[in-house]
């Protein structure tokens, strides 16, 4: 391993107008806070608004909201795809044993100014645009909508909880996807674990494989 390069992700930054990488499809982020109690994270789902304003929501019994200061910055990560890659994957690897175990991730790192939000309108707001994203993307024309639901049925479920909107500030993606291995190594992982479908795909994006059609020659 002797003059090898083992942490070698792509890293892209930008302020809150290049945060335009959201994993929309992967929306659960981990919101992470320093408060006086000392730090707290929770897995909540965010949505982007149209003002690119992340939107989510948590239970009224959650102390998140009442531990978060107004407009206190706080850290939410979101998390793509990932997948260990191990030597053997490797053709190069058979033949000097010159490689290492590699984790490939997608991550995004947006930080941002929270405000809390009581207000009914607030919640359906939130609570809308979580239902009308996730049912789209699962239902299609099937997809359910909140108007659908017996009219005092919302109106029993939102004091149970508090909205809460995220304005961005600065983002950090980074990627780590064989990036820096050759066309071979990467067609050995593609071969080596055909069930990570998501991570390899964007493998394949990242290495231009797909765009010249090396895997179908395979």
């Amino acid at each position: 391993m002797a003059g090898q390069v083992v942490y070698s992700p792509h890293v892209a930054e930008g302020g809150a107008a290049s945060i335009a990488t959201l994993p929309d499809g992967a929306p659960l982020a981990c919101v992470i806070a320093r408060t006086e109690s000392g730090p707290i994270a929770n897995h909540l789902p965010l949505l982007r608004a149209p003002n690119a304003a992340l939107i989510g929501h948590v239970a009224l019994g959650n102390e998140m909201h009442r531990l978060i200061r107004p407009d206190q910055e706080v850290l939410a990560v979101f998390r793509r795809d990932d997948a260990c890659v191990p030597p053997g994957f490797y053709p190069t690897g058979q033949e000097h044993h010159r490689h290492v175990p590699i984790w490939h991730y997608e991550v995004e790192h947006i930080c941002g100014t929270v405000s809390v939000q009581h207000e009914d309108h607030a919640k359906r707001a939130a609570v809308g645009l979580l239902t009308c994203n996730q049912e789209r993307r699962l239902n299609g024309e099937n997809a359910r909508r909140m108007a659908d639901a017996p009219a005092d049925y919302p109106e029993q479920m939102l004091p149970g909880i508090v909205a809460f909107r995220m304005s961005p500030t600065r983002g950090l993606a980074k990627s780590k996807l064989s990036q820096n291995r050759e066309t071979g190594d990467c067609l050995g992982m593609v071969e080596g674990q055909p069930a990570r479908a998501g991570i390899i795909a964007a493998v394949l994006a990242r290495s231009g494989l797909a765009a010249s059609g090396a895997l179908r020659k395979r």
